[in-house]
């Protein structure tokens, strides 16, 4: 694929985008058919004849470029349909896909299940009332593409079932361990959460906490533990200090 000196019309998303000297910009893109790719689009940021106001993250894009290079150059860009815009506290979650997908993709390694995936995933980000499990799912099925699938079933030692009332350690090498009786279970998953979180039943509201902490700890070993810079958006804002004057005195 990297001796390709022109492709067109290939389908796209913009994962992150930064200016470039002038006029033009780079960007990070995933593609359907060539992975991940970096594209730099000259005079994108002219005014007149600049696409920069096209080339933007969470669109459906037709993207046509030549190269041999790691770095092609953008030839052009056309809008392949029209998504729903991502707002408000979804717009934090696309950002945090997006930089999932750059930290996780190798470039240039073709993942069909992944670009499907997510061209699938935007629409209902935007739209849906509840979002968290589409960000589990997607989660799920890149471990599975980068070759650390979560068997959720059974535990690494014998290959038994897991058991519902039963705590579990999680080994990114090796899976689910049983915990010892006896030992400090805080860091430790329940049988039942993993057991749900297999059937993609988030319904309790510890089973999404756990799903949440589970694949932090899963992707970590695909992606470093270098902390993912968009996460900062989820933490919550600290609680406003009220003053108020001191009566005993």
């Amino acid at each position: 694929m990297g001796s390709l000196a022109r492709v067109d019309r290939q389908p796209a998303f913009v994962l992150h985008r930064r200016a470039y000297r002038e006029s033009s910009l780079l960007l990070d893109v995933l593609t359907r058919d060539f992975g991940r790719i970096g594209l730099v689009a000259r005079s994108a940021r002219a005014s007149k004849k600049g696409q920069g106001s096209l080339l933007q993250p969470f669109q459906s894009l037709l993207l046509s470029w030549s190269g041999r290079g790691e770095l092609k150059t953008l030839v052009s860009a056309e809008r392949a349909q029209m998504l729903p815009l991502v707002t408000g506290e979804r717009l934090f979650s696309a950002l945090y896909l997006n930089e999932l997908l750059v930290r996780a993709l190798a470039p240039a390694d073709p993942h069909l299940p992944v670009f499907e995936a997510y061209a699938g995933l935007l629409p209902g980000l935007a739209t849906d009332a509840d979002h968290e499990p589409l960000l589990r799912d997607f989660e799920l099925l890149l471990l599975r593409e980068l070759g650390y699938a979560l068997d959720l079933g059974v535990e690494a030692s014998y290959g038994e079932c897991l058991e519902p009332e039963a705590f579990y350690a999680f080994d990114p090498a090796t899976g689910f361990v049983p915990q010892p009786e006896g030992l400090d279970s805080t860091h430790a998953f329940p049988g039942w959460a993993l057991l749900a979180i297999g059937q993609r039943d988030y319904a309790d509201v510890r089973t999404r906490r756990l799903a949440k902490r589970l694949l932090r700890e899963a992707l970590a070993a695909a992606i470093g533990e270098r902390p993912l810079r968009s996460r900062e958006y989820f933490r919550p804002a600290p609680a406003p200090v009220s003053w108020e004057p001191d009566s005993h005195r």
